[in-house]
Parts: C-alpha cells; structure tokens; sequence
C-alpha cells in the first residue's frame, strides 16, 4: 500500500499520495437541459435525438434505454442544448442524485445537468466518483422544499484525481464487477415478481374455486370470476357490506393537520396491507365527529379510490379515535355474510382487477374508484366456515411467499450496500486496482 495523504475534505480523508484534488469545474463543463412547450415534438416513436428524464435512470448508472424522443422541428424552434456522448446526466431538480451515463447525443429537460468531462478525466471514473458523493455532498447541497442543486454548487464540488491511468483502471475494474452485481440484482428482482404473480394467482385461484378441488362446479356467469362450486352464492358486494367515504365537501386539506387529536388514514398511510399508524395525520375534534360514517373500528377494511387505486387494509391496533380522507374508503361487513379476510383476498385479487379493468373499458390511466360503482362489484362467497377455511390457508402459504419474498429484498439490499461501498472504496483510494501503484514508477 502507498503513502497516504490528508485529502482535507472529512468524510473522504486520507487518499493515495499520488492522487491530485480538483474541482469539478476543472474537469468537466456544465450545461442544463429545458422544458419543452407541449406542443412541440416529444415523442415515442424513436423519431429524433433521445429526450432523457430522470425515470430513464436506474441503479446500473448508465442509460441505454429511451421513452422518448424529440425531433428535429422542436430543436430548432426551441433551441434546446445538445449534450455530446459521454456526458453524465445528473438529476438536480426533485429526485436529486439520480444520474446516468450516456453513449450518444441526447437532450433533456431542465431538472438534469450534464457534465460533460474534458481529457483531464475519464468518463466513467467521474460517473462512478460522482455516484460515491451523491447520497452525500449532492443531497445536503438542498435545504428547500423542492430539493435543488445548482450548477454554482456543483462546480466547488472537490474531486479526487489519480492518474488517467489508473481511473481507466478503476473504471474497467467497477464496469465490470458491477455489471456482475447488477446480474444477481435484476435475477432477485425477477424471482420477486415470480412470487408476487404466484401469489397473486393462488389467491385468485382460491378465492374463486376454494379447496375441493373435487368441488362440482357451476358458471358463475360473471365474466371476471368464471366457475365457482356449485354451493357458492354471487352478491354484489352492496348487499354485504356497508360502503361509506368522505363527503366531497368535508374533505380535508393539509392545513388542517395538527400535531395531535384524532388520527387520519389517507391513501399514503397503507403498508403491507396494514396501516402505518406512525405516518398518519392528525386533524382536530370537531372534524372527526363530523364524519360519524367513517369512524374507524378494529378490523375495518379499507381500500384506496384515489391515486394509486386498489391499497387494500385490515384496521389493526386502531386508536380510540380514527377518520378517513376522501381518497379511502371503508368497507363494513352486514349480518355477518363474510369474513373480512376473505374479502380482502378477493380485492386483492385478479379477480378484482379483472373486474376493475372491465368497468373501466381498458383505461390504462385509472386514478378513481367511484364507489356507486364498486357497490355494483359481484363478489362469490361460500359459507362462513368454508370461508375460514380458506383464509386460513391462503394466510398460512402468503405467509410463505412472504417470507422468501423478504429473504430476497434483504439480499437486494445487501448487494446494494455492497456496491455502493464498493464504488466509494476504489473511487476514494481507500482500495486500490491491481498495477495501480506502478503506474507512478
């Protein structure tokens, strides 16, 4: 191991004796994309230079993967810059950090920056120092609301600087470990959307047929339910339940919320089918006992219709005193007819969403369950018992899947520490490449 030297930046501290420090506006020079008019040509039809926005960037740090393009009438019109290839787009409007590598020309809206590097450095050593320091030096630059950085900012940014050697080797050596690493990431993510569709499908499956699988069957005569056995019964889910939201005009609005009172569950609240009851709200006493429909018991399901529709909840550990927003509706058993496990397998279902996609005609941008029609929603039930029966299986094998599903999400995070130290440990000198310390005789 080579000398080492205070680099007198703190949280990097010592570095290899041979390594230079620069700023980040000796090394590379800066532009910032624009917004463009709508009316003019962002499109997907691959018709023009990439147009790249921050959800064209992932965990590998390079984008090679395009939604949209902008054509050549809207560049002239609008006067768009030009990033060159090898430049590194660096999220700085919002999503600060985020950042990616690009291998061809590309233009881009105004929340990116590119940097573009001069011969003092390689490209990809600067993306993967630039990537070491994001969750740091970047994220802390913002203290408004909208985290911003701007390019002043980003110019005193201190960068470590090794011979161009030696960061080609750097870069070569993290290309490819990473790319090793990114493999195993996107192979555990794959088996997680495996288990999730297996899941999804045994719930289905169960739900809608039961566990007798010498049951004799009938048609159900519901297009998103199919056969059911024979002794089951269809009902609209009106006649079972009580379904009751927020009235339109008692909605509430932010500047309501107070540190204290009666709890408010709102469509962000729900976790793993449960409700998160240390991010709720809270809204005063006058307006919980304004709504008495929607004041909340244990046990009550509860299902979003705004924004991300379909977040399904069981009310567990409930506070004295609970109400709902208007995104959230609560879903209340009558006479007993089911149990409400039961019916939560059944919204979360395909079952549900087939339903969902078909009243809906095939939208594909759905932000509302309107509750007059989800009163209409036909739901199949066997008989209390056989319902318990059910549940208590499909509670023991999601319980299952779950688990693996959790094994693999640890094991995605882990990797993730594993790269992100791995990135800081070589850009950093705390590690060095074979044949690096040669390089300076």
């Amino acid at each position: 191991m080579s000398e080492m030297k205070d680099s007198n930046v703190k949280w990097i501290g010592k570095i290899p004796y041979e390594w230079g420090v620069n700023r980040l506006r000796y090394v590379c020079d800066m532009k910032t994309g624009g917004t463009p008019d709508d009316k003019y040509g962002i499109n997907t039809d691959e018709d023009g230079y990439p147009w790249i926005t921050a959800q064209d960037m992932n965990e590998t740090y390079k984008i090679q993967e395009y939604s949209q393009y902008i054509d050549q009438d809207a560049i002239k019109k609008c006067k768009y810059k030009l990033f060159p290839s090898k430049s590194i787009l660096l999220v700085c409007i919002a999503s600060v950090g985020k950042l990616g590598l690009i291998k061809e020309k590309a233009y881009s809206n105004q929340q990116i920056t590119a940097l573009m590097p001069n011969n003092m450095v390689n490209e990809e050593y600067l993306l993967y120092f630039i990537q070491s320091i994001s969750h740091k030096t970047i994220a802390d630059a913002s203290s408004s609301v909208v985290p911003i950085v701007n390019t002043t900012y980003l110019k005193d940014i201190v960068c470590l600087m090794p011979s161009k050697k030696e960061q080609k080797l750097i870069s070569a050596f993290l290309n490819n470990k990473i790319e090793k690493i990114d493999n195993i990431l996107k192979d555990l993510n794959d088996q997680i959307v495996l288990l999730n569709d297996y899941k999804k499908a045994l719930i289905t499956e169960t739900v809608t047929k039961g566990l007798n699988s010498n049951a004799k069957m009938k048609d159900s005569g519901i297009d998103w339910i199919g056969n059911i056995p024979k002794h089951w019964s269809v009902n609209r889910i009106n006649n079972i339940c009580k379904l009751k939201g927020r009235i339109g005009w008692q909605g509430l609005t932010t500047d309501e919320y107070i540190d204290e009172g009666p709890y408010l569950i709102t469509g962000v609240d729900f976790s793993n089918g449960s409700i998160d009851w240390n991010n709720c709200e809270h809204v005063s006493e006058w307006r919980y006992r304004q709504a008495t429909d929607i004041q909340i018991k244990e046990n009550d399901l509860l299902i979003t219709k705004d924004g991300t529709v379909g977040k399904i909840a069981i009310v567990q550990n409930c506070p004295e005193k609970v109400t709902l927003n208007s995104g959230v509706l609560l879903i209340r058993c009558l006479k007993n007819t089911y149990i409400n496990r039961f019916l939560y397998y059944i919204l979360y279902s395909n079952e549900f969403w087939h339903w969902f996609e078909i009243t809906n005609l095939g939208a594909t941008t759905i932000t509302h369950l309107y509750q007059n029609i989800f009163a209409k929603f036909l739901v199949a039930l066997p008989d209390i018992k056989e319902q318990q029966e059910i549940v208590d299986y499909l509670d023991k094998k999601c319980q299952e899947i779950d688990e693996l599903i959790e094994d693999k999400q640890q094991q995605i995070e882990k990797m993730e520490k594993y790269k992100k130290s791995l990135i800081y440990e070589y850009v950093t000198g705390k590690k060095r490449v074979k044949g690096a310390e040669e390089l300076y005789g």
